[in-house]
């Protein structure tokens, strides 16, 4: 799983906009420093979309590897309720 999450460094500490919700306690991370002031929000907001968009596909293509499948209706209301969440 793939969970993107906005934060800042202050003071040797990352502090999160938002917990994290399903993540385990011991759960590995990237952490990737932008320079201030040089990232546009909306930009940003796009790339974090995509990230989250490249996770759910390769978890689409190792259920299909594993033979879960599932009824296509419910593939087209997760996307479709993450459309209205993003609109």
């Amino acid at each position: 799983m793939l969970k993107t999450i906005e934060g800042i460094y202050k003071d040797g500490q990352i502090e999160l906009n938002e917990l994290p919700s399903q993540i385990s306690d011991s759960t590995q991370v990237l952490v990737t420093f932008l320079e201030p002031n040089k990232v546009d929000a909306s930009k940003l907001r796009q790339l974090i979309d995509q990230l989250e968009t490249i996770a759910g596909i390769q978890q689409g293509f190792d259920e299909l590897n594993a033979g879960q499948t599932r009824p296509i209706q419910d593939f087209r209301q997760e996307m479709q309720q993450k459309y209205d969440m993003d609109s």
